[in-house]
Parts: C-alpha cells; structure tokens; sequence
C-alpha cells in the first residue's frame, strides 16, 4: 500500500494532486507547525503574463502554532473576485467558477478543516478516487517530530512505501525508513505545458490555473505526468 503525507495547501498547483493520485491513502498534515510564507494560504495565478500571489488572510496564525490551531480570515469574497476577474475569458471559466466559489467561500473557520474541504472538493472535480484522512485524527505518539512521525503514521496504515515530493530529498534518507520496512519513494513531475492567454506560458501556478485552461479530460492526463524515483 502507498501512503502520502503532506501539509494541506491552499489550491495546490498540479504536483500536489499528481501526489495524492501516484498513492492508495493520503493523509493531510495538519498537526505540524503552521510554515509562514509558505503554500498553506497562498497560491499563485496568472497575472500580466506572470505568476501573481493570492493570499487567504489568517486570524493567529504563527510559526509556533499548528495549522489545525489558526482560524481564516474575512477575505473570502475579495479572493473570489479577483479569480473571476483574472479568469473571466479563460475557456473553462463557466464551468469551474462555481466549484472555486464554493469551497473559497465555505463557510468555515478552522484553516484545517477550510483546507480539507477544498482538497477533497478539488479532488472529486479532477476524479481522483485516493482515500483522504487528516493527521491530527490518527492515534499516533504525539512527541514524535520530522522523520519519526512520519513513519508511524505509514505504520498505522500498514503502509509499504512512502511517496514524497522530490524537494523531501533534503528532509528524508532511505535507509531510515528501509530499517522500518518502508520503500521511500520520491515523485518528480515531467514537464508540461498548456495554453493560457497570449503570452509564454507561466509554470507552478495554483491548480485553479490548470482547471481554467484545460478540460477534465486533458487534467486527467497531466496527473499522470510523472515519476517515481
């Protein structure tokens, strides 16, 4: 069985789905410390030609906090109004628009359970039939940090690989997880390009970008670009 871990993250770019789709189980990090200037409450879109933040503004929040212990902020709506501006004239705007409202506008305080709607919402818009679950619901020694606690969430799920993204290669080794019965893998997204507005095209953008400019059917086929290594 395939476990991932990850922080949850507000409209993740396509990586983070073509994760949660390599694994059988994924379950969303919410009981680390909150990682300012981060991804947990920005994102980027598309914006004269270039990558543009978008920011959920956040009530507490602190490195020293949990993410499951920092509540949203109250701009929700101005956030939704600056999608439909950026994308009013993108080919999948009528059909996506309602979903991104939906769950932007959620009417839910805790960033946790705000973040966990929104990736199981997106999951089910991009057909990605992966089994979600939260850390901060798994019994596990919460004294446990870096490494360790990530390997005794694997073992709570009888996991026998472990799939992380390909910046983990600085945070994690193999042997350590090898010596716990655990095949630790690394996911590395191939390249991939599509049509956007007129200008070049602009990488890394929120999964919003993708939904915006491609069909269902041709998402589908970028999450399957990629490795494991």
């Amino acid at each position: 069985m395939k476990l991932g871990i990850m922080q949850p993250y507000f409209f993740p770019y396509i990586g983070y789905f073509q994760l949660i789709k390599s694994v059988d189980k994924f379950v969303l990090y919410d009981d680390v410390n909150y990682i300012k200037q981060g991804w947990i409450n920005r994102n980027r879109l598309i914006s004269n030609n270039a990558g543009s933040y978008f920011t959920l503004m956040l009530q507490g929040a602190s490195s020293f906090r949990k993410i499951n212990e920092i509540q949203t902020g109250e701009n929700k709506g101005k956030l939704l109004k600056t999608i439909s501006q950026v994308y009013s004239k993108a080919p999948f705007f009528s059909s996506v628009l309602p979903m991104i409202e939906s769950v932007l506008v959620y009417p839910e305080n805790n960033l946790s359970l705000y973040l966990e709607n929104i990736i199981r919402n997106l999951c089910l818009f991009l057909r990605i039939p992966t089994e979600l679950f939260v850390s901060s619901r798994i019994n596990k020694d919460a004294s446990l940090k870096g490494a360790e606690k990530v390997i005794a969430i694997c073992k709570q799920f009888n996991a026998k690989e472990y799939i992380n993204p390909i910046g983990g290669q600085s945070l994690y080794g193999k042997d350590a997880f090898a010596k716990n019965g655990l095949e630790l893998k690394f996911i590395q997204s191939r390249g991939m390009e599509y049509k956007q507005f007129d200008g070049g095209f602009v990488p890394g953008l929120s999964i919003i970008d993708v939904m915006m400019f491609n069909s269902p059917e041709e998402i589908w086929e970028m999450l399957k670009q990629y490795e494991l290594i």
